[in-house]
Order: C-alpha cells, then structure tokens, then sequence
C-alpha cells in the first residue's frame, strides 16, 4: 500500500509547495543583423546567424508559379 497523509495539507501550504511551478514568459531579444526576435545563445530562425555568423542556410520562400 502506498503513504497517505495522516494531516490535510492547508491551502496556503500547498501553495507555498507549488511557488516553483509557476510557467514563466521565454526571455526574447533582438537579433543584432535582421532585429527578429529570438532566444538568447541561440540561432536565429529567421536569418540563421549566430554570433556574426552564417551557421544555419536559410531557406527562401518562393512565389507560386503563375503569380506576378
């Protein structure tokens, strides 16, 4: 059989237990060559640059055929 509680656990203590839980926004800032925003130490995902260089080839969209 599996531990019960002998003891109600009051709300402000289960709230005090679950204060770590809390979801926060991802930290975003400014790509310094297309100004896009993006995670901090990571790639670019719309320019593909990461610390003033070219690490990731970026795909272009191209138009439908047809259109002008």
């Amino acid at each position: 059989m599996a531990a019960h509680p002998k003891k109600k656990y009051s709300h402000a203590n289960q709230g005090m237990r679950r204060s770590h839980l809390a979801l926060t926004a991802a930290t975003l800032v400014a790509c310094p060559q297309c100004r896009a925003p993006k995670r901090p130490h990571e790639v670019c995902p719309r320019c593909g640059m990461y610390r003033g260089r070219q690490v990731v080839a970026i795909k272009t969209k191209r138009a439908a055929p047809g259109a002008a």
